[in-house]
């Protein structure tokens, strides 16, 4: 019996690790690219200084969006099931809309200013979301 690949979810899957190649890249570009990504000053001159938490926060975020990828692939059916694979995808679809919904309103929220890393950032992690929704839609049943 062949298995339909739900091409969503795989998308979502290759969108979710390469923004984890995208953070591991930042780690090896250092503090330039912690700046130009988006991280913050805060962050580019931490790391600037040889400090390690900046680094080892973006490598915690490369995991969670591997991970992420490891799901999406699983409810795709590329890969075999994971734990709670359907209570995860609509957690992950959630946190993808969410950003893209709300950082803009609460960087404004908190006095800060919306730059084109958050509207960017906001409209990409939006499409992530609305690409994985569509294809947990699609998967509901077989979840």
């Amino acid at each position: 019996m062949q298995t339909v690949v739900n091409m969503p979810l795989a998308a979502g899957a290759l969108l979710s690790a390469s923004a984890a190649l995208l953070h591991l890249g930042i780690i090896a570009g250092g503090p330039a690219w912690y700046r130009f990504f988006g991280a913050g000053e805060r962050l580019a001159r931490a790391a600037e200084q040889g400090r390690r938490y900046p680094d080892v926060i973006t490598l915690g975020i490369a995991a969670v969006l591997f991970t992420w990828s490891a799901y999406a692939l699983a409810g795709a059916g590329v890969i075999g099931p994971l734990p709670l694979s359907k209570a995860a995808l609509v957690a992950i679809t959630a946190v993808y809309l969410v950003r893209g919904v709300a950082f803009a309103p609460l960087v404004l929220a908190k006095g800060g200013r919306v730059t084109p890393f958050v509207v960017w950032s906001s409209l990409i992690c939006f499409g992530y979301g609305l690409v994985h929704l569509l294809g947990l839609v699609q998967r509901w049943d077989v979840l």
